[in-house]
């Protein structure tokens, strides 16, 4: 694939532009798109996604997530600096992307209204990244729009944009618009709406649902969302385990007629058993990296 040129944003200082450029280089393998492994969710669905009839055994013990992202062909792993911290030392090659904050999913939105608020500071993570030696690339934070909450976390979030941009970091921002005030969450214009808020808040990357019900169908329908974000590139959220064919298919037109920077895959990678996993990343990478057809895609799977 063409090098995509870089953008940096003036909040990024001079002095550290190199750093800034060296993360974002290593995060989207200098194709300015990214593999995301998502690994939050172990906060986000409790044990829910890691252990079930259904679930590969593997996939109870946390560290089944390092061990695929020490050995795919990812962009970065976004977890909490928690697990970071008790697995990185023997995992030191990983691109990490620490995920600031985190909710379960116990607390419903007829209770309560999403909020999710940030557990460390970028100067905790700047010192924990000092002594740690780990290659911490970036940060994540979720955000729900729509949430009557939403004022507090839009705050943390252009906070944390910015005090990581000037650490030299890249910035993703989950965005998801939820809450008593959202009629409908999967709207193309709504998440197109969305994208723009991020775009405001000075991310590099935000990560959207698809949009669903459009009668262009979903691919086509993130175009708005795109266009919207700017120079904040989108990516997608991987959903639930679907078939890898028809994954590999969503993934290539998310990107080649939506106009996505990738992707940012989590069920679908670690509920595999570890080598199938591997290969489903690298399958991933090949369509988000290399530009590969998904016919190619599915042959790097099937290991052919």
């Amino acid at each position: 694939m063409e090098k995509k040129r870089i953008c940096i944003p003036l909040d990024v200082p001079p002095a550290m532009r190199p750093a800034y450029t060296e993360n974002l280089e290593r995060m989207t393998r200098g194709t300015g798109r990214l593999l995301l492994m998502a690994g939050d969710q172990k906060v986000e669905h409790l044990n829910d996604d890691f252990y079930g009839p259904d679930i590969p055994a593997d996939d109870a013990d946390p560290e089944h997530l390092f061990r695929i992202a020490a050995a795919a062909r990812i962009g970065a792993f976004a977890t909490q600096l928690g697990l970071i911290a008790r697995y990185g030392s023997d995992y030191p090659n990983v691109p990490y992307l620490v995920k600031l904050n985190s909710k379960t999913n116990l607390v419903k939105t007829k209770q309560q209204d999403p909020v999710s608020l940030q557990w460390q500071t970028i100067e905790q993570l700047h010192r924990f990244r000092e002594t740690s030696g780990l290659s911490i690339v970036g940060v994540g934070y979720t955000i729900y729009p729509g949430s009557e909450h939403e004022a507090q976390m839009l705050t943390e979030a252009a906070r944390l944009i910015f005090e990581a941009h000037q650490r030299g970091l890249v910035s993703v921002i989950w965005a998801y618009p939820r809450g008593r005030a959202v009629a409908d969450e999967h709207d193309a214009h709504l998440i197109a709406g969305v994208a723009g808020l991020v775009a405001c808040l000075g991310a590099d990357f935000v990560k959207l649902n698809p949009p669903q019900g459009s009668p262009d169908g979903p691919a086509k329908a993130l175009q708005e969302a795109v266009k919207a974000a700017g120079r904040t590139r989108v990516i997608c959220a991987g959903g639930k385990e679907v078939d890898v064919k028809d994954f590999l298919g969503r993934l290539h037109d998310q990107i080649h007629i939506g106009g996505t920077a990738g992707n940012a895959t989590g069920r679908n990678i670690h509920q595999r058993p570890l080598d199938e996993a591997v290969r489903f990343c690298n399958a991933l990478a090949a369509i988000t990296f290399d530009g590969d057809s998904v016919e190619r895609a599915l042959a790097v799977y099937e290991n052919a």
